[in-house]
Formats: C-alpha cells, structure tokens, sequence
C-alpha cells in the first residue's frame, strides 16, 4: 500500500509535503503532485503536513478512488522515467492528461 496524492493538490501544490517525506519520493508536474507508489515507505509524514487534505492512505479511500490515482500516478511516472528521487529529476512541467484536463481552478 502507499500513500496517494488526490486532485485536491491541482493548482494547489503547497510542497510542504515534499519537504517532510524521508525517501524524495513525491514528483511535481505543473498542476499536482504525484507520489511514487513503488518508493512510499507509508510512513505517513506527508499527510501530516498537508494544508488542503489531499493526501490519503491508499487503503482509507473508497477501492476503485484509490486504483484509479495509484494506476494514474504509476503512468505519468512512467512516461516520465522518474525514478530513484523526485529532487534529482526536478519538476517535469507536464501532468497525466487527467489532471491536465481538469479545467482551471476556482481556488480564490
């Protein structure tokens, strides 16, 4: 199981998240964050920190919410190559055509 970033981050994308997790596991595309499913150790510190609630266990989501970030998440990741430490590879620019379809946000 892993932690999973939802569409609560787009056009958030407040990064405390990234400054907490212990293994740099937690990648940024222009709109939304994505958290690697194979590199989350689960130990939670992301969503402690985030402002906007968009973090969640894996197993505290309803099934087919959770496969459908987690499979989303493992494409763009791949398509992307990212492995091995998001502050190595740095932001990417681009997101998974689900999040960059979602329209523009209404956050004041």
């Amino acid at each position: 199981m892993t932690y999973v970033i939802n569409e609560l981050c787009v056009d958030e994308m407040d990064r405390s998240c990234v400054a907490e997790c212990p293994v740099d596991c937690i990648y940024e595309g222009a709109r939304s964050l994505y958290i690697h499913p194979d590199e989350c150790i689960d130990c939670g510190a992301c969503e402690m920190t985030c402002p906007v609630r968009a973090i969640s266990y894996e197993d505290d989501l309803p099934e087919q919410d959770s496969e459908r970030i987690v499979r989303r998440a493992r494409q763009w990741l791949s398509l992307q190559s990212a492995s091995g430490g998001a502050k190595r590879i740095g932001p990417f620019g681009v997101d998974h055509p689900d999040i960059a379809a979602l329209g523009p946000s209404t956050k004041a």
